[in-house]
């Protein structure tokens, strides 16, 4: 992107302004707060940009003014939707340094594709115009470690946990051994992203809008430690 997201931010506060000041409608100023990031790879690379600046202590933070806020309310033009785990260490907005507006999130434990998270990111494909579907795991999930232990262990668990753990399992059923046990907790991961995103590009609504170019869905893996996001975003990365 040629412009600063402080200098975009400045540009958008300046125009609001000048659109109150001709008595411009709610709707008007709504109308001014478009997305800049036109196309799934300009996405790709605004996550990207932004988690640099997050991990390197360089995040902008973006804030809207109170003319901002209000414009909003009339619409929302978010230009990619994660699918990411409720872990309260992997805050969304802040690891990717984006502002009110320009993330539709998905939160669930593992990061597991189910009936109203599909809903939901369906919901942003076909009527809030994404570029972009992420599947976000990360470092040390419980969800995907539960997933790891013995059938008589997760048994214990309540109904609803041991449901949510058995929509991780079938992407650890071919875990090579791995004995260094961080390595193998990535490994396990990469491999849950990977598996529901595969669930996620079965699906007709989902498929179709890849096909057609409307969207990319890649995976991405967050380093809670460093604060640094890995992308999986070629085929080969992808493939179960």
């Amino acid at each position: 992107m040629d412009a600063s997201a402080p200098q975009i931010a400045a540009d958008l506060e300046r125009r609001i302004l000048d659109a109150i000041r001709r008595g411009a409608s709610m709707e008007d100023i709504a109308d001014i707060k478009e997305s800049d990031v036109a196309t799934p790879d300009a996405a790709i690379q605004s996550l990207k940009d932004g988690n640099a600046r997050f991990f390197s202590g360089q995040a902008t933070r973006p804030e809207m003014s109170a003319n901002e806020r209000r414009a909003q309310i009339m619409g929302q033009t978010p230009y990619a939707a994660i699918l990411a785990c409720s872990d309260s260490r992997v805050p969304v907005e802040l690891v990717f340094d984006q502002g009110l507006g320009q993330l539709f999130v998905v939160r669930v434990a593992g990061n597991v594709v189910g009936e109203a998270g599909l809903g939901t990111l369906e919901y942003a494909i076909r009527h809030l115009d994404v570029h972009l579907v992420v599947v976000m795991g990360h470092e040390a999930c419980g969800a995907v470690a539960a997933a790891l232990l013995p059938e008589e262990r997760v048994a214990e668990e309540p109904h609803h946990l041991q449901n949510l753990i058995r929509r991780i399992q079938p992407s650890l059923q071919a875990m090579p051994a791995i004995r260094d046990k961080k390595a193998r907790m990535r490994e396990a991961v990469l491999n849950n992203v990977r598996y529901q995103v595969s669930l996620l590009r079965d699906e007709p609504v989902i498929r179709e809008a890849e096909a057609a170019g409307q969207i990319r869905v890649i995976g991405a893996y967050y380093e809670i430690g460093s604060g640094a996001v890995d992308f999986l975003v070629d085929e080969e990365d992808l493939r179960p």
